[in-house]
């Protein structure tokens, strides 16, 4: 299976910082975002990671190269003008399954979690094209997204919604009928729910959405301080 990480934001709530450095190589525990990402999906087992961009998108070029150094086959989705993510998606299809029935990963590039991405296997139930990872709502999104029922099956209708981390397992053929002009993947997932076609997990650990340079500054403390001293 193949991976996605979601890298082409302009990360406008997180000026002045991006203004000269893209998002995914901002600094947290002393490594990049991204770079947390990639050691992740290495430990997990992936071998070939997709990497979308836009704004100063060559910088993430030239700092991760082919992905040698983190043992992984690197490859890049260069939008220019960046897409939104279901756009962002359909774009790089290509790269990331070769036929409708195929499954991948698909990461947000601006979050941190210790969610154990090996973990992750593509549901039995035939009809289901997407799995989502949720986690218990943070301060700055009380209301959450999605509503997990005890079957596993999740809505975007109901009380006690939790929120969803940026994690999740696709299906091609989620995708089949759209291109690089499809929007946001939220209208996607909410169209598969009304037709029961997207399941969903909880995670209990570690999660941040690092969209804001307090958080980025909450996580680096978090890493910093979790850190082995020699």
């Amino acid at each position: 299976m193949k991976a996605m990480i979601l890298a082409a934001g302009k990360g406008e709530r997180m000026r002045p910082l991006t203004l000269t450095t893209p998002k995914p190589l901002l600094r947290a525990g002393g490594k990049p975002l991204i770079v947390h990402h990639l050691e992740n999906l290495q430990r997990a087992g992936f071998q070939d990671v997709v990497i979308n961009h836009a704004w100063l998108g060559e910088q993430i070029e030239q700092h991760l190269g082919s992905g040698q150094q983190f043992g992984l086959n690197l490859h890049y989705s260069a939008e220019g003008e960046p897409l939104e993510t279901a756009g962002g998606i359909a774009r790089a299809l290509p790269m990331l399954a070769d036929e409708d029935d195929g499954w991948f990963l698909v990461i947000n590039g601006d979050i941190w979690t210790d969610f154990p991405l090996g973990q992750l296997q593509p549901p039995t139930a035939p009809n289901c094209d997407a799995l989502l990872v949720l986690t218990n709502n943070p301060e700055h999104h009380q209301n959450g997204d999605f509503r997990l029922s005890p079957d596993g099956l999740l809505s975007s209708e109901g009380e006690t919604k939790l929120t969803f981390t940026g994690i999740s397992l696709l299906r091609r053929r989620l995708f089949s009928e759209l291109d690089d002009t499809a929007g946001k993947l939220g209208p996607v997932l909410r169209d598969a729910m009304a037709q029961q076609r997207v399941r969903g997990l909880k995670h209990s650990g570690l999660w941040i959405d690092v969209g804001t340079p307090a958080r980025l500054e909450q996580l680096d403390t978090l890493l910093t301080e979790s850190t082995p001293r020699p």
